[in-house]
């Protein structure tokens, strides 16, 4: 076996014990660890020599980088990244955080089929009002999650933890995928999480069938990649397919939801209401009608913040370290074909 060192670049903000979790992967491993915001923050001679980096968005040229061999992105969508010239660099790895964020943003779907069942964001509205309404039955006549019907628009590590969390409100769950035949998980999942061999779901479909799905739902979450078969994916049709009483929640990546089909579905009462934590363009500018749309919540693409997420992506990070050196397939390797 090799004993070659590999000259790993961190350019994230890991905590020493974190830093040195991953330098104790292997002795090969020679760890530069320096905060950067941009790629010429790093000297030339660091990239030099870089093998492996571990990075939110700092990438070098092609030329700055000869010795890289694979990418570790520090988040699980990179669409951001994929057409920058070193992503073209033959015989480059790049890998995703996917698994890493799903327990957090699983949880914010759940609490977004909670918050909108109940009408919570009425409630908060009378209160700065100091308004006791008077048909406060009808105002917060409450969906219950419980019994209910759940679509699940996408079936990776995110809404397989949201099948999951839903196992002890006796829901049935359905699902759409683009791949039926791939039932397993065969990426990353952290311990006692997620459906890793597709047990959670009461009915799959095909994505194309996605509509029929729909029709039987009360609540809806969308956890897709943002590829181009995914631009718009959730339009007018979807909209007009599910039931007026349904709510509608998306934490996937801006682009995927036609936010002005999802606004007039919501003006004129398709759907009884909806969650979105991600927008094509971030910020949200503040003369967006969708701030005051009804029954509408907006989140600022914080679903996936928990103060847990690197020690998980560590975590991940040093199981591909391992699978790396031992020359078996990485965990959640970037697929050019499959835009993910």
């Amino acid at each position: 076996m090799t004993s070659e060192p590999l000259h790993l670049l961190i350019t994230m903000p890991f905590t020493e014990a974190q830093i040195e979790q991953i330098r104790s992967v292997s002795p090969r491993l020679k760890v530069t660890a320096m905060r950067a915001h941009q790629p010429n923050e790093v000297p030339d001679e660091i990239w030099s020599k870089t093998n492996i980096l571990y990075t939110d968005s700092v990438l070098p040229e092609p030329t700055q980088a000869p010795n890289l061999k694979w990418i570790q992105f520090h988040y699980t969508g990179i669409d951001y990244a994929i057409k920058k010239p070193i992503m073209e660099k033959p015989g480059l790895i790049a890998t995703t955080m996917s698994g890493a964020n799903a327990p957090q943003m699983a949880e914010y779907a759940l609490t977004m089929m909670l918050v909108l069942g109940a009408n919570v964001k009425g409630m908060i509205e009378n209160q700065t009002k100091s308004h006791w309404p008077d048909k406060r039955w009808e105002h917060y006549k409450h969906h219950e999650l419980r019994g209910s019907t759940v679509g699940l628009i996408g079936y990776g590590s995110i809404n397989r933890e949201v099948a999951r969390l839903l196992i002890p409100f006796q829901v049935t769950v359905l699902a759409a995928k683009r791949d039926l035949k791939q039932i397993k998980d065969e990426g990353y999942i952290p311990a006692g999480t997620g459906d890793p061999e597709g047990d959670f779901f009461t009915r799959l479909y095909p994505i194309e069938a996605m509509k029929s799905m729909l029709k039987e739902c009360d609540f809806v979450v969308v956890a897709v990649p943002l590829t181009p078969a995914t631009r718009n994916l959730i339009s007018t049709e979807e909209f007009a397919a599910m039931k007026p009483t349904s709510y509608f929640i998306d934490l996937s990546r801006g682009g995927i939801t036609d936010l002005t089909a999802l606004k007039e579905a919501l003006d004129k009462k398709l759907i009884a209401g909806a969650a979105v934590d991600v927008f094509p363009e971030e910020p949200l500018v503040a003369t967006s009608p969708l701030w005051k749309t009804p029954n509408f919540l907006v989140s600022p693409h914080v679903g996936g913040v928990s103060p847990h997420y690197n020690a998980r992506a560590v975590d991940l990070f040093c199981t591909n370290i391992n699978r790396f050196l031992e020359n078996v397939p990485l965990f959640n390797r970037f697929d050019p074909e499959k835009g993910y």
